[in-house]
């Protein structure tokens, strides 16, 4: 897809895999790209995929990724004449936004006043009341103090969660079950709010008990035309931070679809929305659903739609920034199989998924019909404490779920990464969990479950232990034959001995 304004050179002010994965799209548009990196990402796969690269400073992100005036620095440099922000850092940020329009560039997301308007959290739940989506029952402005906090969730009934006014993404985030748990509680929602967003502000929902993470993707063009394409589920979370997606939701009947989807148009429009973004909506058990929030940027999970609909997100955003408009109509959009995502993390699910560092050894994708493998990394990375621990995604696409979460249990079979410490066993066992393939999960029901997920490692571990073992001594007495000896030796097929790092999967 070529753009019909020119958008020469795009800077790409993020990293890992979606500063790869917008490169590629940049390459396919025939426009250039500029990739940006700190000293801690300097021999990254981004920096030596994008036609030119800068420095923008040391490590800590707030020295280099968001600091914005670096990065207006680097396009400049360059002749960059485009900004794509990925997600994360600076994505949703109406002063970086403003900056960019400021410098002359092209800002591939919404209007700034979009992202305003969404991203302060009591002012979004206003805007949508008014516009007639169904919200949360809840308060429309931030509390003052544990007290007053106390007083409105008698008011609304508890279970109740506290949320962060400035921001999302689960951080300043709380349930509380009773009153005995609430000033508590609220002190740790504001303190994690202010480090996270600057903001300490919170305030208060009715908690759906049993909802599930419904989304819908949007695209809107400068000339007011704006479409939905389909849903995602996402209930599977843990610390309210996604694990595993999927497109189509389980169970969602195509006139909730139609529905919800209404409704997410009318949300986007509500605030003059153009470009891509995601209506995040909590689904009840009794098939209500009510406005969560949006996110004014491309989500992470974006490839499921994209698997569906067989469209490129990337090159909508590339062509809307240029001013191009929808190059269909809604009732062009049409959904074919099923899509699953899988989050590869660096984190440690056997103790508390803290994040996990170190320099990645030994790297194996994998392939086949039906499988995306989106990455930001390959051997000899270092995965550093600096930035979300997110790896890579593994997406599988196939006719119907179930044949889609088989792909994607033998896709993750295939994925081998040593060296650091990642959470590609906890999703081989996840995909076991018999709620996970009936689609009957929740928000709550990883945190509830994740001891039994757990357990499955740790099976499957004492289980593949003699193989482990045996293949261990093979490779020590192989290593210690004369050199003349081993050349001569044939080692054991593939497929009948795997590396010794391919069987401890559950590192």
């Amino acid at each position: 897809m070529k753009t019909s304004r020119s958008l020469r050179r795009v800077l790409i002010a993020n990293r890992g895999e979606i500063a790869v994965r917008v490169i590629r799209a940049c390459r396919e548009a025939g426009c250039g790209s500029v990739a940006v990196f700190s000293d801690a990402d300097r021999a990254a796969p981004h920096v030596w995929m994008a036609e030119r690269a800068v420095r923008i400073g040391p490590a800590p992100s707030r020295e280099s990724y968001l600091d914005i005036d670096r990065i207006l620095a680097a396009a400049r440099e360059t002749e960059a004449d485009a900004i794509h922000p990925g997600y994360g850092f600076l994505a949703e940020n109406a002063v970086f936004a403003d900056a960019v329009v400021d410098a002359g560039l092209a800002w591939i997301g919404p209007p700034p006043g979009a992202i305003r308007a969404m991203g302060e959290k009591t002012a979004a739940r206003r805007t949508m009341e008014r516009a007639g989506v169904p919200v949360i029952p809840g308060t429309v402005e931030a509390v003052a103090d544990a007290g007053e906090a106390a007083a409105e969730a008698d008011r609304i009934g508890f279970p109740v969660l506290l949320k962060a006014a400035a921001g999302g993404g689960g951080k300043g985030m709380r349930v509380v079950r009773t009153p005995a748990e609430l000033a508590r509680s609220f002190r740790a929602a504001s303190s994690e709010a202010r480090s996270a967003f600057g903001d300490p502000a919170i305030y208060l929902e009715r908690y759906l008990a049993g909802a599930r993470h419904v989304e819908i993707q949007v695209v809107a063009d400068a000339d007011g035309a704006t479409l939905h394409l389909g849903e995602r589920e996402c209930s599977l979370q843990r610390r309210h931070q996604k694990i595993l997606e999927e497109s189509p939701a389980p169970g969602v009947s195509g006139e909730t679809r139609r529905r919800m989807g209404a409704v997410a148009v009318r949300a986007a429009e509500a605030v003059g929305y153009v470009g891509a973004g995601t209506v995040e909506f909590l689904l009840s058990p009794e098939g209500e659903f009510f406005f969560l929030e949006m996110n004014t940027r491309l989500q992470v999970e974006h490839p499921v739609t994209e698997m569906v609909t067989g469209l490129d997100l990337v090159h909508l955003q590339l062509a809307l920034a240029a001013g191009e408009p929808l190059p269909f109509g809604q009732d062009e959009v049409a959904w074919r199989g099923h899509a699953v995502e899988c989050r590869i993390a660096a984190e440690d699910p056997e103790n508390g998924f803290l994040p996990a560092t170190g320099r990645i050894e030994g790297y194996r994708e994998p392939a086949g019909p039906g499988v995306r493998f989106d990455s930001g990394i390959a051997s000899g990375t270092t995965v550093t404490p600096h930035y979300d621990p997110l790896l890579a995604k593994c997406v599988t696409w196939a006719e119907t779920r179930a044949k889609a979460l088989d792909r994607m249990a033998r896709a993750l079979e295939e994925t081998a990464i040593s060296g650091v410490t990642t959470n590609l066993g906890f999703h081989r066992a996840l995909l076991e969990a018999p709620a996970l393939r009936e689609g009957a999960v929740h928000t709550a029901w990883l945190e509830a479950n994740a001891p039994e997920v757990l357990e499955r490692i740790a099976h499957r571990r004492r289980a593949e232990a003699p193989l482990a073992a045996a293949i261990a001594a093979w490779r020590t007495h192989v290593g210690r034959r004369a050199p003349s000896a081993r050349r001569a030796t044939s080692p054991p097929s593939r497929s009948d001995w795997r590396d010794a790092t391919d069987w401890v999967w559950y590192r």
